[in-house]
């Protein structure tokens, strides 16, 4: 697709990538144009296989400190990491998803974590040395989590032991650690009082891990992960002992704009082979993008893309300055899910029976792209947000 303007518009337009970030966003493409190609995205998502030969080469050009805590080796902010993830998103879908979760375990420990945690971990995660899952969900609930935790923790001795079941973890079968939520106190005036925030090492006794399977993002694993009273330390609280849930709360922002960060990066991609699809593919005499009603379909993808584009940059800005982002960042969460949808359903009618071919990427994409209509949280519940924080409207949940 042609770039939407020329250099002098580049410089004026306020949301353009600076020449720093437009060079990592090259250098992105180069490694995964080398590294992971379509054919062996396609191969490694038919086999659920972790990319590890792409990791090897995002830890070396160092993108996992992008964002992170300054005094532990972080560069760059919180727009550099969707630069990132948008790159990922466009290809290697589920390793887009993996920096997610990444970023959003660097931000929970750069923020709360103690001095010795921050030692422990920080290093290790900016290199990409190690992997961190979250695990907040549980079968009774997601949204609604705070009020229907079962998952507790409680003191026995100088030890906490963790008790419960986490589901829909990304990530759990090859994780150093968890970061865990658990109830540590009855609610007292609010559901999200009394949950603490712990840091439980991958094969501590008691802690058992299953995949679950799953239709889209093959290439990282999506499990539910089983505590049997495991034993941490004290100093594996992270933050406040009962301020967990409000300290999760904090890191939403970040984790909305790299969701919309990766809705928008796969879109895009896919966006950009169903117009190379349209261009070479012969019909009646023609090609199918000689045709206006599939014209507009691929025009309407770009208009959607590059409004949800505009929301996220502004999203990311505010957060990186230190201000509200909470209606922007809901805003561009889900206008870029919504354009991935519209965009992968009218990329797979656009090919047709190619389309259906699990040997075309556009399938990967259409079942990919999925996930950030739920996650993290469904589009109706940001909808009830944004009535009530946006149009001061009555809660409606």
């Amino acid at each position: 697709m042609r770039p939407l303007t020329d250099a002098a518009g580049r410089q004026a337009d306020p949301i353009s990538d600076t020449p720093e970030r437009a060079e990592l966003r090259a250098e992105l493409r180069r490694l995964i144009a080398a590294t992971s190609p379509v054919a062996e995205v396609l191969r490694l998502d038919e086999q659920e296989r972790f990319d590890d030969k792409l990791h090897e080469a995002l830890r070396r050009l160092g993108v996992h400190a992008v964002g992170g805590h300054p005094d532990h080796g972080g560069i760059g902010d919180i727009r550099d990491q969707t630069a990132v993830i948008e790159e990922l998103a466009a290809g290697p879908t589920s390793m887009a998803v993996h920096m997610v979760v990444q970023y959003m375990i660097t931000h929970i420990l750069g923020t709360n974590g103690s001095p010795e945690q921050r030692e422990e971990w920080l290093d290790r995660l900016h290199t990409g040395a190690a992997k961190v899952s979250f695990a907040l969900s549980e079968p009774a609930g997601g949204t609604d989590i705070a009020r229907v935790m079962r998952t507790t923790a409680r003191r026995e001795g100088d030890h906490w032991l963790l008790s419960g079941q986490k589901t829909w973890i990304s990530g759990a079968l090859g994780a150093d650690a968890l970061v865990v939520l658990a109830r540590t106190s009855p609610a007292e005036g609010s559901s999200v009082d009394g949950v603490t925030m712990f840091l439980v090492p991958a094969g501590s006794p008691g802690l058992q891990v299953r995949e679950l399977p799953t239709v889209a993002v093959h290439g990282l694993d999506t499990c539910e992960v089983f505590f049997d009273d495991v034993a941490v330390p004290e100093s594996a609280v992270v933050g406040a002992v009962g301020a967990g849930f409000r300290q999760v709360v904090a890191t939403l922002n970040r984790e909305r704009i790299n969701a919309a960060a990766g809705a928008i990066g796969a879109a895009s991609g896919a966006l950009d082979a169903a117009v190379e699809y349209a261009r070479g593919r012969a019909a009646f005499g023609s090609t199918l993008g000689s045709f206006q009603a599939v014209q507009h379909r691929l025009v309407d993808g770009a208009l959607a893309i590059e409004s949800a584009r505009s929301l996220l940059a502004r999203a990311a800005a505010v957060e990186a300055a230190g201000g509200r982002a909470d209606l922007l960042s809901s805003m561009a969460k889900i206008a870029a899910s919504e354009a991935a949808v519209k965009v992968t359903q009218d990329g797979m009618e656009i090919l047709g029976g190619a389309g259906f071919s699990r040997e075309f990427p556009m399938q990967r994409w259409f079942r990919d792209v999925r996930l950030w209509v739920f996650a993290p949280l469904a589009n109706d519940m940001v909808r009830n947000y944004l009535g009530e924080r946006l149009l001061e409207l009555p809660r409606s949940f």
